[in-house]
């Protein structure tokens, strides 16, 4: 070999390694969808998006919120990514796309999808009783006067929430609401098995399969995710979830980068809500499967995708297309009542025939045309979080939308939540075009 031969391989070399380094470096950072060159390229107006960007940046000038994240995509590309204002108002840090939120109920599909998958490898049985993976609910009561279950309460019961489980904060009979006070339930300092232990002594609030409760039903679930696994909740969904899609910033704690963005001061109180998690960089004790998880935008777009896509992303195969068609049908049987103050607190996202939807495993779906008063399609899916957070799949149009704020726990925040969740569907769905491929002659983003 002669040494400019010599000088070249070597150059080659290093840059071929340079060039590994640098996936290997993008990978270890996590990655977002790929961004579309013009949001036109995949059915959007960019004329039209540009709404959304006024509607966020009006509710940030107003002081309605302190700042928020918003995420558009379809067909598998972005086509519309923006931050606004801080996740810290009070600091002046500005938001900014690996800013970090406080997920709560979007826990809840990422805890389903880890129970579906131990399903596909025979490992969880979703017709079996909860007892069989969890013995302490062996011989549950129901009601104040501790009557004998009629059916045992299954594991499809926790992904639909019919368990007869329910949540103090919401439940509406006053002798559940104490006795989950009295059993303290939700006490943070508390392990996750040792959680569902002091759940199972306390009678339901149902009977199994009778009510749509919205309950901590995800949470015993997430139990059941470690028994049938043999594996801790957050092993699991970090080893079989989140580090093969690469949502290396989601997880039951959050960095310690500063990039944490900050629930909104109550306005009743002054201060900040009380979290399950007051210090997001230390693990908590009690692995909140259906409510303590942490994401951004550019993650949770990924795990929304993959839904999108029946189960896969980038190669790599959580689901089958039939466990996710499954999941996204309604589960709920003739004739289910529901708890009614909290129907009337979710409004258009209830599970409801007069809204037009029902409820799968992990999360709502829309079962007819019309009937909700806010745009998108029969067997479009998706839930929301206690801070505001909102993410929806619409499979007909290809599209996902993922909304990251952190309002307050008072009424002032549920009612900027509701009107968020509204601009966010009428502002998304007034932008959208036919897909290049289905596009006519003339057709206009106006």
């Amino acid at each position: 070999m002669t040494l400019s031969h010599w000088h070249s391989r070597r150059a080659f070399l290093r840059v071929s390694f340079l060039a590994f380094a640098s996936v290997i470096a993008v990978s270890a950072q996590g990655e977002g969808l790929t961004k579309a060159g013009q949001p036109e390229e995949v059915g959007f107006s960019s004329q039209r998006l540009e709404r959304i960007t006024e509607a966020f940046q009006r509710e940030v000038d107003s002081l309605a919120i302190p700042g928020a994240v918003v995420l558009v995509a379809r067909d598998g590309k972005v086509a519309y990514e923006k931050t606004f204002g801080y996740q810290n108002r009070e600091e002046r840090v500005p938001m900014t796309a690996q800013s970090i939120f406080r997920i709560a109920s979007m826990s809840k599909p990422i805890t389903t999808v880890a129970a579906m998958m131990l399903v596909e490898e025979g490992k969880l049985d979703i017709s079996a009783p909860v007892a069989q993976y969890l013995p302490e609910f062996s011989g549950l009561k129901v009601g104040p006067d501790a009557e004998p279950v009629k059916r045992a309460m299954t594991v499809q019961d926790l992904m639909r929430h019919t368990s007869g489980l329910a949540y103090e904060v919401f439940v509406e009979s006053p002798w559940i609401k104490q006795a989950y006070h009295d059993a303290k339930v939700f006490d943070f300092d508390q392990s996750l098995a040792e959680m569902v232990t002091k759940l199972s002594l306390v009678p339901l609030a149902h009977q199994p399969g009778t009510v749509w409760e919205y309950s901590m039903s995800t949470d015993v679930l997430g139990r059941v995710v470690e028994v049938a696994s043999g594996m801790t909740l957050d092993a699991f969904v970090e080893e079989r979830i989140t580090k093969p899609l690469h949502m290396t910033a989601t997880g039951f704690s959050a960095s310690e980068d500063g990039s944490l963005a900050l629930p909104q001061i109550d306005a009743t109180t002054g201060k900040r809500p009380a979290m399950m998690v007051e210090n997001p960089t230390v693990k908590p004790r009690w692995l909140s499967g259906g409510g303590g998880m942490f994401s951004t935008a550019e993650d949770y777009a990924r795990f929304a995708q993959m839904l999108a896509n029946g189960g896969e992303l980038d190669g790599v195969r959580l689901l089958s297309p039939k466990t996710v068609a499954l999941m996204t049908s309604d589960h709920l049987p003739p004739g289910i009542q529901y708890n009614a103050s909290f129907i009337a607190r979710l409004q258009d996202m209830a599970p409801t025939p007069e809204m037009g939807q029902g409820f799968g495993l992990g999360f709502k779906v829309r079962k007819e045309e019309g009937r909700n008063p806010l745009p998108g399609s029969v067997g479009d899916f998706g839930w929301n979080g206690a801070y505001g957070t909102l993410f929806w799949v619409d499979p007909k149009e290809k599209l996902i939308a993922c909304l990251m704020v952190q309002n307050s726990f008072d009424a002032t925040g549920a009612a900027t939540s509701r009107r968020l969740r509204h601009e966010m569907r009428e502002l998304v769905y007034q932008a959208l075009l036919p897909l290049p491929e289905t596009a006519y002659v003339g057709s206009s983003s106006k």
